[in-house]
């Protein structure tokens, strides 16, 4: 029996919640999948898992196998990729990931320049507005818009990100331009879910201590920004987004920010990797690279 084998496998089920999920996730057939478990609770004398209808669940033992077995496997791929020269030459493949549109306007051109500097270097983007785990997915590299939880992950602040609220000039020709955030109770709202999934946007007035809670009635509620500016434009309502996505359509006239003087603290914006010994050079290089150049795209905003 192929030990590591059985234990990348076995980490897959665990990771996916089935053994279907782990077979199409690795390629492998369903029987050959459950056979490759089987056989490692056989030599080990312990059953590992238990299996139910809907889901997959770790016995005692299993909990403490995987999470030795998850050492050793990344211990032996940190050791083979020294050996390959990852660590003192910039080369292999880099995974980075970042929100959908930020990652499509900022971090996309910065990396079509960090190939452009690396040919050694490969990179997958992976644009995503779900926070992806960097160890379970495989990430080196993830773009963070946010406050960050406590973690043992390596965080670069590499700028700060504006809560706005916008509406088409349009829009507030046809009513009185709010002066106060209670001003938006007499206008249409779109509100984007992601950002302000409760019916009630936070406002802060300058140089004040304590919050405004407004509780908004939108006409029209959207899952994603683009929807929620691309309707902002077209005078449906006003809007709320984070300031790189309304930034083109507020350049070009579509759009106007309001209530400036009540906007809530900025978000920090980092780049995080996992905070495990040496960096490979790969990493190492693609930080230095990217760290200055978001910031000055950041400030640019």
């Amino acid at each position: 029996m192929d030990r590591l084998e059985a234990m990348t496998i076995l980490l897959r089920v665990v990771d996916s919640g089935s053994f279907s999920a782990a077979s199409r996730d690795l390629g492998v057939p369903l029987a050959t999948v459950s056979r490759k478990v089987a056989d490692l609770e056989a030599h080990l004398g312990a059953r590992l898992l238990t299996r139910t209808t809907r889901k997959v669940m770790m016995t005692d033992a299993g909990a403490a196998y995987v999470a030795s077995a998850r050492r050793i496997l990344e211990e032996i791929d940190q050791t083979e990729r020294v050996a390959a020269g990852e660590f003192q030459t910039p080369r292999g493949e880099l995974v980075v990931t970042a929100p959908i549109l930020f990652g499509r306007l900022h971090i996309l051109p910065v990396i079509a320049d960090f190939l452009a500097a690396y040919p050694e270097i490969n990179v997958r983007l992976v644009l995503a507005d779900r926070n992806l785990h960097l160890l379970d997915d495989d990430v080196d590299m993830a773009v963070r818009i946010g406050l960050l939880p406590d973690s043992g992950m390596v965080a670069t602040r590499i700028g700060w990100m504006r809560t706005v609220v916008c509406a088409s000039p349009k829009l507030l020709a046809a009513h009185r331009v709010p002066a106060a955030p209670a001003d938006l109770t007499m206008l249409p709202i779109v509100n984007f879910d992601f950002l302000s999934a409760a019916s009630v946007w936070l406002f802060r007035r300058n140089g004040m201590t304590g919050g405004i809670d407004l509780l908004i009635r939108p006409r029209l509620s959207v899952s994603t920004a683009e929807a929620a500016v691309s309707a902002a434009i077209d005078g449906v309502g006003v809007t709320r987004v984070l300031h790189y996505q309304c930034a083109d359509a507020v350049r070009d006239g579509s759009l106007r920010i309001i209530l400036e003087h009540y906007e809530v603290e900025p978000l920090p914006v980092h780049l995080m990797h996992a905070g495990r010994g040496a960096l490979p050079s790969k990493m190492r290089v693609f930080l230095d690279f990217a760290t200055g150049r978001l910031r000055e795209r950041l400030t640019s905003l």
